[in-house]
């Protein structure tokens, strides 16, 4: 196996070779055979896409797909390094960027209630994650889980945007990485940015240190996951120790008048923030993919994802509160706020402590978030909605090789020109649409069974989904069109309450977990569906007008590749193993769909 240029026969029945870089590492289904054979499977878009909308994995499907990595990961990880994932992977530039920016600009000093609403959010995810990482211990994060429960076309739309969402992230922290670099120099914060006149505002502020650091945080991330790690120990210990150091010495230097007026945007500042601070909690789905090299799933995966996310909102809490009372809220700066506050009150040391721990803790998330992204690309792979060349495990690390290296260079191109404030509106409407599918597969994988579940429950069950994602939809709506008013949240919060009454009543649950299973079915995922709708609605137009040209995209891709691949390899497993169907209350059976396509 470790020989390269050899051929391997995989599980999947496609031989390909190892380190190679052929056609059939790319496209080796027997659509893409010959120009023939693809205009046939071209033909039969429609029939195929209503098979792989209609279709679910199973639960053993993704475990088995692992073996198409050619070689395992390594289970190396346990709770205790889960933690420290999720503290590496969510401290970062959220907080040492976003925190002023959003105070300066939407909440002022009540921006510490809009980390509270962000994080009450984002814990609820977490929750929603812990169970499905535990059941379906895989690389592939919530883009396994929406394929089992949501079906093949649901879970490529959110992989797409799951993709888009860690880049973003990663791209955004590398940037912040510079103006802090540049503070810690005693340079301003844009000290080392090349302004491009020819290019669009927004776009022409070249970032070069921001590419130097991804090149050496996909290094060290190819090298090893253990490795990996070990380091980000070091730097988020460091970084823990900086943060208690700003707590301590900025409340020291308080002044509780900084604190009058503490809403002066008033409640639409508070939760517009918070949509936008929601960025600051992204990177614990990281975490999840790395279930798969977990020695204990079960017990490590609960522990590390919801000890590091509460830690952590503590945390920024404090954080919010201190920066404020220490500066005016207009007069914060808005690229380097902790630093520029410390120089403010006389501390002019102390920003360097401040920037060195903020570099500390930025390179800890960009290397979490390496590791996660790649690995979500390695199952995606393995489905050969993408390409399968990037789902190759390399033999000696242990890690996604071709993965790493891809996502890696897409993230330094987009850190090379695009602003913060542009990046974190974006990621933050990926963010929050995938964590609402995520609660939404779970109330699906709760309530619905094949051969459990009769018609009649499975028909509630379908009707309480949908009155409780338009209940939502609808408040969401009202506050992003009504500045004042408040007569449609006493219509549309009562109907998402009676829809989830109805669910929790009339609806008996179809499947209890094994190993841990989420508290307060359904209260608490239709809470979270509710709740990452409403912040979706405090986002800006241009932010769902990027999100709609990137989805636009997806479903190109989609339509002429991604279908056509993932149908093939469906068809070559379902001949050993099987497939659930969404429909199969019906009596309709997957196999009975669609033929399989003439080649």
């Amino acid at each position: 196996m470790g020989v390269e240029g050899v051929d391997q026969q995989t599980n999947s029945g496609v031989r390909r070779r190892v380190c190679s870089c052929t056609k059939d590492d790319f496209l080796p289904e027997e659509s893409f055979k010959s120009w023939r054979n693809y205009a046939n499977a071209l033909i039969q878009t429609p029939t195929r896409l209503i098979d792989r909308i209609l279709t679910r994995s199973e639960d053993e499907e993704e475990l088995e797909a692992k073996s198409r990595s050619q070689n395992e990961m390594k289970k190396t990880l346990t709770w205790w390094d889960l933690i420290w994932f999720g503290l590496g992977a969510v401290i970062g530039a959220g907080i040492f960027v976003l925190t002023g920016l959003e105070a300066n600009q939407e909440a002022g000093p009540a921006v510490v209630l809009s980390y509270v609403v962000s994080g009450v959010s984002a814990l609820l995810s977490v929750f929603c994650y812990t169970e499905f990482a535990v059941e379906i211990p895989v690389a592939g994060g919530s883009f396994a889980y929406l394929r089992v429960e949501l079906g093949d076309f649901v879970a490529f739309i959110a992989a797409g945007n799951i993709l888009l969402e860690y880049v973003i992230a990663g791209a955004a922290v590398a940037r912040t990485w510079t103006s802090y670099f540049a503070t810690l120099l005693n340079f301003s914060s844009d000290k080392f940015l090349i302004k491009v006149d020819s290019l669009a505002e927004g776009y022409n502020e070249l970032d070069p240190i921001a590419v130097g650091v991804c090149i050496i945080i996909c290094i060290i991330a190819i090298l090893s996951t253990k490795g990996s790690s070990r380091l980000n120990y070091i730097a988020t210990i460091v970084h823990i120790f900086v943060i208690f150091f700003i707590i301590v010495c900025g409340l020291i230097k308080s002044d509780t008048k900084n604190y009058t007026p503490f809403a002066p945007f008033k409640v639409r500042g508070i939760f517009k923030a918070s949509a936008v601070l929601f960025f600051a909690y992204v990177g614990f789905d990281a975490v999840s993919t790395m279930a798969e090299e977990t020695k204990n799933p079960g017990r490590d995966i609960p522990i590390g994802l919801i000890g590091s996310m509460v830690i952590t909102t503590f945390l920024y809490c404090l954080l919010a509160m201190t920066l404020c009372l220490m500066q005016p809220y207009q007069k914060i700066d808005t690229q380097a706020p902790f630093s520029v506050a410390f120089k403010s009150v006389g501390w002019s040391w102390a920003q360097y402590i401040v920037a060195a721990g903020a570099l500390k803790g930025m390179t800890s998330v960009l290397l979490v978030g390496a590791v996660g992204q790649a690995r979500y690309l390695t199952h995606i792979s393995r489905t050969h909605m993408m390409p399968p060349w990037f789902s190759q495990v390399n033999a000696k690390t242990g890690t996604p090789v071709n993965a790493t290296a891809v996502m890696s260079c897409a993230t330094a191109i987009i850190a090379l020109f695009t602003k913060l404030d542009i990046l974190s509106n974006l990621l933050s409407i990926s963010t929050l649409f995938i964590f609402m599918l995520v609660a939404l597969a779970l109330l699906v994988r709760r309530y619905y069974v094949h051969g459990d579940t009769t018609i009649a429950n499975r028909n509630k069950l379908i009707t309480s989904l949908l009155i409780i994602l338009a209940s939502s939809i609808a408040t969401s709506t009202y506050w992003g069109l009504s500045k004042d008013g408040w007569i449609g949240y006493c219509i549309t919060l009562p109907i998402w309450l009676l829809a989830t009454i109805g669910l929790w009543y009339f609806v008996p649950q179809a499947r209890k977990p094994k190993l841990w299973g989420v508290p307060l079915v359904p209260w608490l995922p239709s809470a979270s569906i509710a709740i990452n709708i409403f912040l979706l609605g405090s986002l800006d137009r241009a932010s769902f007008m990027r999100f709609g040209v990137w989805t636009g995209f997806l479903l190109v891709y989609y339509l002429f590749f991604g279908l056509h691949a993932s149908y093939d390899t469906a068809k070559e497993f379902k001949r050993g193993r099987g497939w659930k169907n969404i429909e199969e209350g019906n009596g309709v059976d997957s196999k009975d769909i669609v033929p399989s396509a003439p080649m």
